[in-house]
């Protein structure tokens, strides 16, 4: 059985949306895939296991964390 999850964030404007994305897109692995659609950014994961989707989730949401900070430090 495959775990899923779907991590849905929001930004500003589809320009930062789009930075964001591109930041995160490298660190995805073949079970994950980055979507931009406007102002949101859309990640799907999914993994075997319930203990690897953890992982990459908490892996993802801090790259999510300082792809934004980062963004927000170039638009300044």
């Amino acid at each position: 059985m495959t775990r899923r999850a779907t991590i849905t964030t929001t930004h500003d404007d589809a320009e930062r949306a789009t930075r964001v994305a591109a930041a995160l897109t490298p660190d995805n692995t073949a079970e994950m895939e980055t979507t931009v659609d406007g102002e949101t950014v859309r990640t799907d994961i999914e993994r075997e296991t319930t203990g690897g989707l953890h992982a990459t989730v908490d892996d993802y949401v801090v790259n999510l964390s300082i792809a934004d900070e980062l963004t927000d430090t170039t638009q300044s």
